[in-house]
């Protein structure tokens, strides 16, 4: 009876775990689109190209610089959170794999606060520039780079290491059938188009942006599930119980 009541106490925390990794899935999503609504008057990252004058934009609206800048920092620990919340599941189907996946998602959450240490930096020479007079063309070069840093931060990161955290994930859910298997394949597809797209910016070849709505929708309905219906109760009860 102790052993049944202890598995069936197991079975539980597992099931909050998922779900709260299905609603870091969400936060994790929605930052970054929040940060764009935030900072996307300065360009570049994420948001495109640098507008002509983005070092007087970014004085002129201080406060929305630092409220994308907290926006970020909650998704880097969104995009930290999912893996630990996972991790206790995941490793009764292969401990290999899930420290992988937490190693991978660890990095990206460590190129999401470096990504907003380069908005603060850029809100820096902003602020010089605003209080500077004469010629401010120095610190618009080095804002241009700054911009640069956070793309390439973001291409990395959220770009290169979030697709193969996807691949290494959705691999583990075919092999543990945790979850429905067209829907682990449906993540395993769009991360293999993610990390695709992604290595070919890397070479100057741009391609449509809808080569990623694969994997976006797919982590949406991935987090839903978690959240509504969870792992598969089978599957981890014939892991809980060894």
């Amino acid at each position: 009876m102790f052993g049944v009541g202890k598995q069936g106490g197991i079975l539980n925390r597992d099931r909050t775990n998922a779900r709260w990794a299905g609603v870091f899935y969400i936060l994790a999503t929605a930052a970054p689109i929040l940060t764009v609504a935030f900072i996307g008057f300065l360009g570049g990252g994420v948001a495109g190209e640098p507008v002509a004058d983005y070092l007087v934009q970014a004085a002129a609206n201080e406060g929305q610089v630092i409220m994308g800048m907290f926006v970020e920092v909650i998704w880097a620990l969104s995009v930290l959170f999912i893996p630990v919340m996972l991790f206790s599941i995941l490793r009764k189907h292969s401990e290999t794999l899930a420290l992988g996946f937490l190693g991978l998602r660890f990095i990206e959450a460590v190129s999401a606060i470096i990504h907003s240490i380069l908005l603060l930096s850029l809100l820096t020479l902003a602020r010089e520039a605003a209080a500077a007079a004469g010629d401010v063309s120095y610190l618009q070069s080095a804002g241009s780079l700054l911009l640069a840093a956070r793309e390439w931060t973001f291409m990395i990161g959220s770009g290169i290491v979030w697709s193969l955290s996807a691949l290494l994930l959705n691999y583990l859910l075919i092999r543990s059938n945790l979850v429905p298997r067209w829907l682990s394949l449906w993540g395993l597809i769009g991360g293999a188009l993610s990390l695709v797209a992604y290595l070919l910016q890397f070479v100057d070849v741009s391609i449509s942006e809808w080569v990623f709505a694969p994997i976006a929708v797919q982590e949406m309905v991935f987090a839903v599930w978690l959240i509504v219906k969870g792992f598969n109760a089978s599957a981890l009860a014939s892991q809980t119980g060894k």
